[in-house]
Parts: C-alpha cells; sequence; structure tokens
C-alpha cells in the first residue's frame, strides 16, 4: 500500500523525546520556548506562540481580536471545517467568499461585497500551502476596521513574494498546524506569530487558564509564586515532548522541502498531458511547500471521482478528496441554511490528493502516475 501522506520521523525525534523524557520537564516549559524562538526565526516573525494544534491558535486569533457574538468574519468555504469552526465557538458569523478556481484560495475581488458593518475579521487561507494573494486582499480590506487572520495551517516553508509565510507581513496573527499530514508535525500542535509583543503575551495567557504566572516561571522563582487568573482562558499548551520532535523537524525543514518539491516536479512530468487532469502550477511570485498534490479530474463530479479514488485504492494506492466545502456540511446548513459557491463545490467535486511523502521512492511515483492516467475519467 502507498499511503496518501507519512510523517518523516526519526531517531533525531527519538534521542530528544528520550531527552526531555529524563529531564523530568514534559508539559509546556524549556523546550516550547526553544521551538518558539527557533520557529520565530525561521519565519522571520518577532514572536511565536505554540498551542495545541491550529483550530486553537484559530481560535485564539479570534479571541485576541475581540471577535464576539454579532460580529461576522468573512473566511473562504474551501478549507478543512476548523477553518470556520472558531468563528462559532465565539459566537461570531462565518461569511463565505468563494475561491480562484486558478489557485483555490479566497478570490480577492469578491471581498468588498461581503464586507458590512458588522466585519471584524477575515480568515485567509494557504490551501494546500500554497500562499493566498495577500496584498490583494490586504488592498480589499485597507481602511475598513477588518483584522487579518492567516490560516497557513498548512504552508510552513512556503514563500511569499521573497518573505516566508508567518513573517507578519500581511497580517498580525499567522497560525501553524504540526499535524502528521503537514510538511513538519509534532504529532499534533500549532503555532502563531505576531510582531506585536503585548499581542503575544495575551496569546500566552489565553492558552494557558488565564494564568498570570505560567509553570516554568513558578518552578525558575526563587521565592513563593501565587498566581491569578484576570482573564477567561484556555487549555491549549503544547507539550515539551511535542516541542522536542518540532525542533528536530525545523532542523530538517530544507530537506523536506526540497524532497517534496522534487516529488511534485516529478508528478508534473509523469501527469502532463493526461486527458481529463488539469494540474495546478506554482505562481511566479511564490515558493510553495507542496504540503499536498492535487489534481483535478474536471468535468468529472463526485461521483466519477470516488470511482477514480476507489480502483486507485484497489490497486494498492491511498488517496483523499480533496478540499472539502464546508457551507455543504450538516452543522452549517442547519444553522445558516442552505449557501452556493460555485467555483467552492466544483473544485471539492473533482480534485483528488494524491500520495506525496518525503519517503516515497521515484517508482512510486511512477506506479501512482500510471494508475492515474489509467482510470482517469475522460472528458
Amino acid at each position: 500500500m502507498i499511503p496518501v501522506a507519512k510523517p518523516e520521523l526519526g531517531e533525531e525525534e527519538i534521542a530528544l523525546v528520550a531527552e526531555t523524557i529524563r529531564s523530568g520537564w514534559i508539559t509546556q516549559g524549556p523546550r516550547v520556548a526553544e521551538f518558539e524562538k527557533a520557529f520565530a526565526g525561521r519565519v522571520g516573525a518577532a514572536h511565536a506562540v505554540a498551542v495545541s494544534n491550529c483550530t486553537t491558535a484559530l481560535h485564539l486569533a479570534l479571541v485576541a481580536s475581540g471577535i464576539g457574538p454579532g460580529d461576522e468574519v468573512i473566511a473562504p468555504p474551501h478549507s478543512f471545517i476548523a477553518t470556520a469552526n472558531p468563528i462559532l465557538y465565539c459566537g461570531a458569523r462565518p461569511v463565505f467568499v468563494d475561491i480562484d478556481p486558478e489557485t483555490l484560495n479566497m478570490d480577492p475581488r469578491l471581498i468588498p461585497a461581503a464586507i458590512t458593518g458588522r466585519t471584524k475579521a477575515i480568515i485567509v487561507v494557504d490551501q494546500v500551502g500554497r500562499p493566498a494573494d495577500m496584498a490583494a486582499i490586504s488592498a480589499a480590506v485597507r481602511g475598513r476596521g477588518v483584522t487579518i487572520i492567516e490560516d497557513a495551517a498548512c504552508a510552513t516553508g512556503s514563500v511569499y513574494r521573497g518573505k516566508p509565510v508567518g513573517d507578519n507581513t500581511y497580517s498580525p496573527l499567522v497560525c501553524f498546524s504540526f499535524h502528521p499530514r503537514k510538511v513538519i508535525s509534532t504529532g499534533d500542535g500549532g503555532m502563531i506569530t505576531t510582531p506585536d509583543a503585548d499581542l503575544a503575551a495575551r496569546l500566552r495567557l489565553l492558552r494557558q487558564q488565564g494564568m498570570s504566572v505560567n509553570d516554568l516561571e513558578r518552578h525558575q522563582s526563587k521565592t513563593v509564586v501565587s498566581e491569578i487568573y484576570p482573564i477567561l482562558g484556555y487549555n491549549y499548551r503544547l507539550t515539551d515532548v511535542q516541542a522536542a520532535i518540532g525542533l528536530c523537524q525545523l532542523r530538517r525543514l530544507d530537506a523536506i522541502l526540497a524532497r517534496r518539491r522534487a516529488i511534485a516536479a516529478h508528478y508534473d512530468r509523469m501527469l502532463a498531458g493526461t486527458p481529463g487532469v488539469r494540474l495546478f502550477a506554482e505562481p511566479a511570485d511564490c515558493r510553495w511547500n507542496q504540503q499536498t498534490y492535487l489534481i483535478r479530474l474536471e468535468g468529472s463530479g463526485a461521483a466519477r471521482r470516488d470511482t477514480f479514488m476507489q480502483r486507485l485504492l484497489e490497486e494498492g494506492i491511498a488517496t483523499r478528496r480533496g478540499i472539502m466545502s464546508i457551507h455543504r456540511e450538516a452543522s452549517y446548513v442547519e444553522r445558516f441554511g442552505p449557501q452556493s459557491f460555485p467555483q467552492s463545490e466544483r473544485a471539492s467535486d473533482e480534485c483528488v490528493c494524491l500520495p506525496l511523502y518525503t519517503q516515497m521512492a521515484d517508482a512510486d511515483i511512477d506506479r501512482v502516475s500510471a494508475a492515474v492516467r489509467r482510470h482517469a475519467p475522460r472528458p
């Protein structure tokens, strides 16, 4: 079986995790602080705040931005449901804006019409690691009092206009994921980058129950410290064991990116010209981390897409459907009624994720490509 994804973990991670366990400090502590500093340095951010996953990162970003009941937050419907759920956690309403079919990212031209007097924020997704058009999106909301939150869950290592995603050029809050299907993983985990020291401090309060003094600070203190809880917080901490894995992953990031891009280029060569199969090109102003290799079975529809995926599975090749359309899920239909976003819906029904992980051999890529050419629905 060729899986759709596989995290790259090795002896370095095992050794540092063992060292961390032996240290006696396995909750949020010195390793987390080290990981935050290393990640901030890698993406060019002033501050990085580690959390338990990207969903909690997005939730804290919204809470720290003051989002609450009655507010509206713009988001793309074409994303994993975790992009929109935190908006509901805050009691706010998600207002969806359709995507550009060329990029699968939010179409900046549609944003101004979605802004109302209740719009307080916009969540911009770098879908499958491909950076969104942040310059155009920033221009679309400029002067409207709208906070830009970047959902960069998939975009660790991607570059937009010469700068790493996460450097906060266009957004004061950029959120990352370290789920096993992402480019680097901590088992699960997340990170928020921000240029604002006060905002970083607030995020640190929020992630640990609103506790004024964290465990590490109390442990290191030479006097008795009694913490207070000035705000309502959450238990969204990352552990030192996870941070140890993240540190090792971050050290190998350049090699991981190079291999992923090489695999994607191999697929591009093998699948170019396949009838009915559309490939996604890298934009001139981006460097894409190739978090996921997507193909589009143009005109196929969901039923023919699923038949294609089943045929590959029968040959021992795992795939996944393309990105979901959140507005079609029951929990959103029940709340907001039927909504239509045609570009998102067509992309959801026609796109397929092919296997991509650093340990893939060239023969595996050839095998997958041959199966795609055999079974792709003809237009």
